[in-house]
């Protein structure tokens, strides 16, 4: 594999799928094994990657080809494209519709898929949005949560209303979210190394922090059960790190 950037984690199939940007190229791994089991062709520039499990489905941001490439993970093919027309950002899967969400940035929009169909059932303005790339849905709260990486937001929109109900100023760059459920944090790193910290309730979000982590830490994973969240660092001192934080629930925040 080449340039992975986007890993997304199936227990149920006991697969983790890559997103190699390098050879454009979605990548089956044993989750076991840790051998690859099959490839199949992401687009243009495969990123963010969600999966549907009504329908057996893998949903892959084709970033610079307009598009969302569509994988059956019973076969490891592609078996269609969804031309969404703009550079395209993150994807998420909501259980509460079983619908798929994908930001697409040039347009301003988050667009609203029917994985039974595959066609596009809403498209949805994001006023104040500029590079709308992260995206995490919160289906309890009915929130999506979007980073906008060309002018530093984080927007708060109503899943039910489809409306923009709150935005924030976050560190440079933002991209990869993360939420830890139990305590409802929401994490948004950015590439600038900034971290900035959301308490979610009620459907109502509150920055409670924000700090300089460490240079690009543009992704980060929470642990459901430890509440560690995690951070790779590709450089720090010419060497490729782990940061491990807790937050103050159970220890300090970042």
């Amino acid at each position: 594999m080449s340039k992975v950037h986007g890993v997304l984690a199936v227990p149920e199939l006991g697969i983790v799928y890559a997103s190699a940007t390098g050879t454009n190229e979605v990548v089956a791994i044993d989750e076991h094994s840790l051998k690859i089991t099959a490839r199949a062709p992401g687009g243009v520039y495969p990123d963010g990657m969600a999966y549907a499990p009504e329908v057996h489905k893998l949903y892959v941001s084709d970033e610079h080809g307009s598009s969302e490439t569509v994988i059956d993970v019973s076969s490891n093919k592609r078996i269609g494209t969804i031309q969404l027309g703009g550079d395209v950002g993150n994807t998420q899967y909501d259980a509460v519709t079983k619908h798929i969400f994908v930001n697409v940035q040039t347009r301003r929009q988050l667009i609203e898929i029917d994985p039974t169909t595959d066609k596009i059932v809403a498209r949805i303005d994001l006023p104040g949005a500029e590079g709308n790339h992260g995206l995490l849905i919160e289906p309890k709260q009915r929130r999506a949560f979007i980073a906008c990486e060309g002018n530093d937001k984080l927007l708060v929109l109503d899943l039910e209303s489809k409306k923009t109900i709150a935005s924030f100023d976050v560190g440079k760059d933002p991209d990869v979210l993360a939420y830890d459920a139990k305590f409802g944090y929401l994490y948004v790193a950015g590439e600038a190394g900034v971290v900035s910290l959301f308490k979610i309730e009620g459907g109502q979000a509150s920055k409670i922090g924000e700090g300089l982590l460490g240079p690009n830490a543009h992704v980060v994973a929470v642990d459901p059960d430890t509440h560690f969240s995690y951070f790779p660092l590709k450089d720090v001192g010419g060497k490729t790190i782990l940061r491990i934080m807790k937050n103050d629930s159970a220890g300090s925040h970042p």
